[in-house]
């Protein structure tokens, strides 16, 4: 995923300008940093205390040069008004979040409106057009059978979450102004692999499969995850 946004954002912006990012659900801050390392300057929003603690920890054992360049504010993602005015960003991440929100077209809209004109939204979400996927390959006929009529799904921390279907999602970047530009797909062959997996060997094998996979239909339209981009008009 991260190999997919460099790519946008070098097709889209001048080679070593440095970009107002905002990520919205940034977790523990893994891509909030890695962006502040190539020169970004980034706002992470997180509203877990556990998550924002984590972010805040790896933050401080940054060099200086490094910290300067990130902040950190706790608050819910859909609260993106309260804080910032509109346009204040080139570059809006909002990964692994959507599947938490009930109703996500309020959120998407926000985040959208954050965006300077040309900017560009990165979405990554679960694929609502494969959760049959994951309990077929497992075995779970019963499991695959009834995710072909759902968007609701048990994800592996236990909870009752939903999925994004493609078509809906390209709708509603349409209807907020920022239409569709690229999508991939995420965890096309590794989905199924246990978290507690070791790295494998030929790590970089594995990611230009997942990498060239996640670009190429028809693979991409049964990964796991979707990342989708859209541009503000």
């Amino acid at each position: 995923m991260a190999r997919q946004l460099d790519e946008q954002i070098a097709g889209r912006f001048p080679v070593g300008q440095r970009l107002r990012v905002l990520d919205v659900g940034m977790g523990q801050g893994t891509q909030a940093l890695r962006l502040a390392r190539l020169g970004h300057q980034v706002t992470g929003v997180e509203q877990d205390a556990t998550m924002i603690a984590a972010a805040r920890e790896a933050l401080a054992a940054q060099p200086e040069g490094i910290r300067e360049r990130v902040r950190l504010v706790q608050s819910d993602g859909r609260d993106t008004g309260v804080h910032f005015l509109p346009g204040s960003f080139d570059v809006v991440l909002c990964h692994g979040v959507l599947m938490y929100v009930e109703e996500p077209d309020p959120l998407v809209a926000g985040l959208a409106r954050m965006l300077a004109p040309g900017g560009l939204l990165s979405l990554l979400v679960r694929n609502g057009d494969a959760l049959a996927m994951r309990p077929g390959l497992a075995g779970d006929w019963a499991g695959a059978l009834a995710a072909f009529d759902t968007t609701g799904y048990h994800n592996r921390l236990g909870l009752d979450v939903r999925a994004d279907r493609l078509a809906a999602l390209t709708a509603t970047l349409d209807g907020i102004a920022a239409p569709l530009h690229a999508w991939y797909g995420v965890r096309v062959f590794t989905d199924t692999a246990p978290d507690d997996a070791a790295i494998p060997a030929d790590l970089e094998t594995l990611l230009a499969a997942e990498e060239r996979a996640g670009r190429t239909d028809p693979y991409r339209r049964v990964a796991a995850l979707l990342h989708l981009c859209g541009v503000r008009g």
